[in-house]
């Protein structure tokens, strides 16, 4: 039986996902990867059998909303007050989006650690 161990490979390691080569970690990295994807894609067969596909959708689906995410903060001071919103909502949404922003970067980085591992294992 593999030994099971807490240490993870780095700060953008998820801590949803098992430390590579303890018991079950890919089970645990498709899971996390299938809640990153629409939830029609974690389904399909080939996705399932292949953890590793999941991880790559998973990495360009991320990207994706970088770029939409990193739009809606571009043009938020242009666009926002055209939709008639008071200054303070208009303040509060590009927050959010800067925010959200960083938090997807740092998703990105979690996905593309566990893709490489997911590759070095399926070696």
């Amino acid at each position: 039986m593999p030994v099971t161990t807490s240490t993870r490979l780095g700060p953008d390691w998820p801590c949803q996902v098992k430390t590579p080569g303890s018991y079950d970690w890919e089970r645990s990295a498709a899971k996390w990867l299938r809640e990153l994807v629409p939830a029609r894609y974690a389904s399909y067969p080939a996705f399932v059998r292949h953890p590793v596909l999941l991880a790559r959708h998973a990495q360009i689906q991320v990207e994706h909303e970088i770029r939409v995410a990193r739009t809606a903060l571009q043009t938020a001071r242009a666009d926002l007050p055209r939709l008639g919103l008071h200054e303070s909502a208009i303040e509060h949404t590009i927050k959010l989006y800067a925010a959200e922003l960083m938090q997807l970067q740092h998703i990105a980085r979690s996905v593309r650690a566990v893709t490489q591992a997911l590759g070095e294992s399926g070696r």
